[in-house]
C-alpha cells in the first residue's frame, strides 16, 4: 500500500517507513510540496489519483469528500484518520508512535480499500 501523509504530519513519519521499506510519501517532502496548502479535493484526488491512502488528522473535511466521491460511485484509494487525542502533536513521542502505528497497518493490510481511524500500537 502506498500512503500520502497530510500536512500536518512531520515528513520524518514518511521518512522513517521508507526505511522501513514502504512507499510513503509526506506533503512536506519536495515532490509534493506544491500540495502544501492545497485544498482538500486537490490532496484527496492526488492521493487517488497515485493509488495512495491517505493520512489525515482531518477527519470532518476529508469524511465530507469521501462521502461525496462514494455517492458519486467514484472510488478512493483509502482513508487513515488519526486524532490530535491519540497522537499529540506536542508531543516528542507522536512522531515514534505514528511510525509504529502505520507501519503495523501496513504490514497487516497491505491493500486498503475503505476507512481506518489509526490507534497507537500497543505491543502484545
Amino acid at each position: 500500500m502506498k500512503v500520502l501523509l497530510d500536512e500536518m504530519y512531520s515528513a520524518v513519519i514518511a521518512e522513517q517507513l521508507r526505511a522501513r521499506g514502504h512507499d510513503a510519501v509526506s506533503v512536506l517532502d519536495p515532490p509534493y510540496d506544491w500540495l502544501r496548502g492545497a485544498p482538500d479535493l486537490v490532496v484527496f484526488t492526488t492521493a487517488h489519483a497515485e493509488q495512495r491512502v491517505l493520512v489525515t488528522e482531518n477527519v470532518s473535511d476529508f469524511r465530507r469528500l469521501e462521502d461525496e466521491a462514494s455517492a458519486s460511485g467514484r472510488a478512493h484509494a483509502g482513508l487513515v484518520y488519526t486524532t490530535n487525542r491519540q497522537f499529540p502533536r506536542g508531543d516528542p513521542a507522536t512522531i515514534g508512535l505514528l511510525v509504529q502505528a502505520l507501519d503495523r497497518l501496513l504490514v497487516q493490510q497491505p491493500i486498503l480499500s475503505s476507512t481506518v481511524f489509526l490507534k497507537p500500537y500497543a505491543a502484545e
